[in-house]
């Protein structure tokens, strides 16, 4: 969010054509009244629950209570909890990754698919963001489709192979991602600490069905495996052969 749109009520819902106005639009109108809260303030205290209790424990009245405020007053500036999960999402995807000013395509958009991971298992909530909150147009949502565009200006790829790339890195990195939170999640909730004791909690399934004989490749990958619980490793791995399948495919 623009820090000159942080002080301000979130303004008419919709447009003097009747048609819906989106919070993020309604966040560069001009302040209809003095107000207290700040949209920053919101987001970071639905953050907070969030990161703290789960995403189903961010609702109106517990927002409002954590930032002494009336659950009424938070509707002067969002309409709903969807508008608190766009503001949420805004917050946290789009940090700027670290990269010198002269960074080549593949250092920009590495830094974006770590940035993903690392965003996605410091607030594992986002998995379950509801799609519409998820996808929203927010300005830092944007801003960093923006960057990664730009990264790939110069190279002789025309629109749609700039697209697909970006969408490429990113439907790895967001997967990869919420594949690794959703294992934490099940290993926390189950009380295991690590991949040696989800194993030992599963090992009378998993022997059961290698004495099958039907899984030959996975049984010998499982005992050959140095990286098993290298989720790192694994996720740096499978980058580079994405980005290395571009290059080669795309001549960049």
């Amino acid at each position: 969010m623009a820090e000159q749109t942080g002080r301000r009520e979130a303004g008419p819902a919709a447009g003097p054509d009747g048609e819906p106005v989106s919070l993020w639009e309604r966040l560069e109108r001009p302040p209809v009244a003095r107000t207290v809260l700040t949209h920053e303030q919101i987001a970071a205290a639905a953050i907070e629950i969030a990161d703290a209790d789960g995403l189903a424990a961010v609702t109106i009245r517990g927002l409002a209570a954590r930032l002494d405020a009336a659950p009424m007053a938070l509707y002067r500036y969002v309409k709903g909890k969807d508008e608190v999960f766009e503001l949420m999402v805004d917050a946290v995807v789009g940090a700027e990754p670290d990269l010198p000013p002269a960074a080549t395509w593949r250092e920009a958009m590495r830094a974006q698919a770590h940035r993903t991971r690392d965003t996605t298992l410091a607030h594992r909530w986002l998995i379950q963001v509801p799609p519409q909150a998820r996808a929203a147009l927010t300005p830092r949502r944007f801003a960093a489709i923006e960057r990664s565009l730009a990264a790939l200006d110069g190279l002789g790829l025309d629109a749609d192979h700039r697209m697909a790339v970006f969408d490429t890195v990113t439907a790895y990195a967001t997967g990869a991602a919420a594949t690794e939170t959703t294992m934490l999640q099940l290993m926390e909730g189950a009380g295991w600490s690590s991949g040696h004791e989800l194993r030992t909690a599963l090992g009378p399934q998993m022997r059961w069905l290698m004495s099958t004989g039907r899984y030959p490749a996975y049984q010998r990958t499982l005992t050959e495996s140095r990286h098993i619980d290298d989720a790192s490793w694994r996720f740096e791995l499978g980058l580079e052969c994405v980005l290395d399948g571009i290059a080669c495919r795309l001549g960049i």
